[in-house]
């Protein structure tokens, strides 16, 4: 029987879970989709890792969703001869264009305009925040700070600049070559990193040459810029990722809970899929067991009714990769029977199929059905189901397309099957063996009370209606 869990677990891959027996330890403990994260990761790591879940896929029969996180136009400082400590106080330099410091304890930048986007008075963060300085002046290719919060300067450390609009590239090379890879090896997302606006998201939807069923596009928003244009973003992306981590230190900590709930909400209301991401269990990179706040915060991310979480560091380099995951599942699970989703009355829907899906799901809750059983072949109707949010159904997405499915994976509540619709027999006749093999797999049980849903594309002869069954 499929466990009645909605909010979906991502695990980022990495140095502690880059074997086959690591990945397969973290699908049992729950995770529905995997993440590579592309600023730390090599072509033919990639190549073997979307392999070994590939063959997990295919030993398991369930569909496993690869999300591939580009880099992004990231300001970082340059290499060091040395790391060396920074004291509040002191007088800093960041050189530009290869320029030679005249200091040894200074630091060069991977970013040439950075002098141009930058004026005195404005600040600097360093390393998620962990050094902060404040712009003193600028000079032709320098510029000199204040150390206001000290700390260890080591290489190639993220730069953050609050408030300020950079003038970077929506995608570097990098990403473009990296992009290309995630295309030759089927991977079901792209996460863009650092969207300022809907034309960055444009930009790659571009190099996607099937936009039907190739890679979606995952806008993480970090930084005060998109926070502005969140609506065109929205609109332009096909989910969002709250990505706690720059964002906040680009804006004021205090305003981080407001702004994950406020872009939560705001997917809500349009549909879109939105993942909470960033620190979600942090302290378990090196304990075995989360602290109280840790657990809170999971839990509020369901309790906003966020499609997903995301773990990073937890997985990628952590001592506790599997249980983390596992403290996850039984908190989410936990969480979701104490304040259960509900379809969004208030949502002012715009189609006919829109307000289908909404039927079907009120008449899943007044019912207490298991499942509500969506036959399609583009996804359409499923996402237009899961974003009316089921109390406690699950919805089970019958594809005849793999990607399609594997696409699927994201979306709160939705179980994707990959199973053949024949276009030629009755609809009936087609239920019947959907209904017997969900049965025989163990998504369903006889007796189990399902609401079918289908579109004319996907089953002729039962178009865009809504039907109930007990299974026998």
């Amino acid at each position: 029987m499929t466990p009645a869990r909605q909010t979906k677990i991502i695990a980022t891959l990495g140095p502690a879970t880059e074997t086959r027996e690591a990945i397969a330890g973290l699908l049992d403990a729950g995770v529905d989709l995997f993440r590579l994260n592309m600023s730390h990761a090599a072509h033919e790591w990639a190549r073997r890792i979307v392999a070994l879940v590939r063959a997990l896929e295919a030993e398991r029969g369930r569909p496993i969703g690869v999300m591939m996180d580009l880099q992004g136009p990231a300001i970082r400082t340059g290499d060091l001869a040395a790391p060396f400590m920074l004291v509040a106080g002191q007088t800093f330099a960041f050189t530009v264009r290869g320029k030679q410091s005249a200091h040894p304890q200074w630091a060069g930048v991977n970013y040439d305009d950075f002098i141009n986007d930058i004026n005195p008075g404005d600040h600097i963060l360093i390393d998620n925040g962990l050094i902060h300085m404040k712009v003193l002046e600028e000079l032709p290719d320098e510029v000199r700070c204040e150390v206001i919060i000290g700390g260890k300067l080591g290489n190639r450390r993220h730069i953050n600049l609050p408030g300020v609009k950079v003038n970077l590239p929506a995608l570097t090379a990098k990403d473009r070559a990296d992009a290309q890879l995630g295309l030759e090896l089927g991977v079901d997302y792209f996460a863009l990193s650092f969207v300022r606006e809907a034309a960055d998201v444009a930009e790659l939807r571009r190099l996607i040459p099937e936009p039907v069923h190739g890679p979606r596009i995952i806008a993480k928003i970090e930084d005060q810029c998109a926070i502005k244009n969140i609506d065109a973003i929205i609109s332009a992306a096909d989910a969002i990722m709250v990505a706690r981590g720059d964002l906040g230190v680009e804006c004021p900590y205090e305003e981080l809970p407001i702004i994950q709930l406020r872009l939560v909400n705001a997917c809500l209301a349009t549909g879109r899929p939105v993942i909470v991401a960033t620190q979600m269990l942090e302290s378990m990179v090196r304990d075995p067991y989360p602290t109280r706040a840790e657990v809170t915060d999971v839990a509020n991310a369901v309790k906003e009714q966020a499609d997903a979480i995301m773990l990073s560091g937890e997985t990628s380099v952590g001592q506790h990769p599997a249980r983390c995951v596992e403290v996850a599942r039984r908190v989410v699970m936990r969480m979701e029977r104490e304040v259960p989703a509900h379809f969004q009355e208030g949502v002012a829907l715009s189609s006919a199929r829109e307000k289908l899906a909404r039927a079907a799901v009120a008449l899943a809750d007044d019912l207490a059905a298991r499942s509500i059983v969506v036959f399609t072949v583009d996804g359409e109707t499923v996402r237009r189901t899961a974003w009316m949010r089921p109390k406690d159904a699950l919805i089970i997405a019958i594809c005849p397309n793999p990607r399609l499915a594997r696409a699927l994976t994201l979306l709160r509540a939705v179980v994707p099957v990959v199973w053949p619709l024949d276009f030629n027999a009755p609809a009936e006749v087609t239920v019947e063996k959907t209904l017997r093999h969900l049965r025989e797999s163990g998504h369903l049980a006889v007796g189990d009370t399902v609401v079918l849903l289908s579109s004319q594309a996907a089953l002729p002869g039962m178009a865009d209606s809504i039907r109930t069954r007990v299974v026998a």
